[in-house]
């Protein structure tokens, strides 16, 4: 599981969220089979999804962070509900590509650079609150920021990091988000730059075993910075044989007495989880007669 810790400074003028992601991208590496850039960037996405899914109020709301861009990872979808539990997938797993000129995996390379975030907000209201922004960087976390910059008009900190080991395995990942309140003097906003221009890579802190609540401080340091709270999230799919009910009964009638009559099992797999549902032809019937389309 997860470590994930807030914590906020004395003032009440600044805010800061870290979380230890290891477990969780290393689930997303064992589900998705990802090469090392691509569990790196999905592993970026799921990140920042964790902590802005933990950040919403009501017990079922959802929070979902998209990239639709050029590079050869095509779509990447990161889902989190408000405890922080996040699911995610990403159109073509495996994309072999050669590091950056910094010798590090080369995520905007494999993501692209030209396209959109979208981050769609459902909060139980009628309809689901939608930002989209052109990315900045397609590295994740400078995204974020805009994002938050751009549609919410939060002045916003992103730090997301993952290491991945030569036999694809996952050695850190985590990242964090400051967020600074309207009435944030600039003697705040002075002590956090330091801070932050102070900090080595998340990823290398928490390779070091350095804790959420340690980098936390380090973040507020100098603001006196006070415990909020804390959660376990994991990498939590909540798939189902009545969900993929209904998204069969979606399809419409026609289509479904189509596949029926042609007498073999239809295979339904999850795109977040893997998990495999089958359905007889007898099944399919079935749920054509629940379907509204003739």
């Amino acid at each position: 599981m997860g470590n994930l810790y807030r914590a906020i400074s004395a003032d009440g003028s600044a805010f800061a969220a870290v979380i230890d992601a290891k477990d969780i991208v290393s689930q997303i590496e064992k589900i998705h089979e990802t090469s090392a850039v691509v569990t790196a960037a999905l592993g970026r996405l799921s990140i920042a999804a964790s902590l802005m899914g933990y950040m919403l109020k009501g017990e079922d709301d959802s929070i979902t962070l998209r990239i639709d861009a050029d590079g050869q990872t095509g779509q990447l979808v990161a889902v989190a509900d408000s405890r922080g539990n996040v699911k995610s997938t990403v159109n073509n797993p495996v994309v072999e590509i050669p590091l950056n000129s910094k010798g590090k995996l080369d995520v905007a390379g494999a993501v692209g650079k030209n396209g959109t975030l979208s981050v769609v907000k459902d909060m139980g209201m009628r309809e689901p609150y939608v930002g989209v922004i052109p990315l900045v960087s397609g590295e994740i976390a400078e995204d974020i920021a805009s994002y938050y910059a751009t549609s919410e008009q939060i002045p916003t900190v992103c730090a997301l990091g993952v290491l991945v080991n030569e036999d694809l395995s996952v050695r850190s990942a985590g990242g964090f988000l400051v967020q600074l309140l309207p009435f944030a003097d600039e003697k705040c906003i002075d002590i956090i730059e330091k801070n932050v221009q102070n900090m080595r890579p998340v990823s290398a802190l928490l390779s070091e075993g350095t804790s959420p609540q340690e980098i936390a401080d380090m973040l507020l340091d100098g603001l006196e910075p006070n415990e909020l709270d804390s959660a376990n999230p994991v990498y939590k799919c909540d798939c189902s044989r009545s969900r993929t009910e209904k998204v069969l009964i979606s399809i419409g009638k026609k289509e479904l007495l189509s596949i029926a009559d042609e007498g073999k099992d239809t295979e339904v797999s999850c795109h977040f989880c893997g998990k495999k549902y089958i359905f007889s032809p007898d099944e399919i019937r079935h749920l054509a007669e629940d379907s509204s389309d003739e």
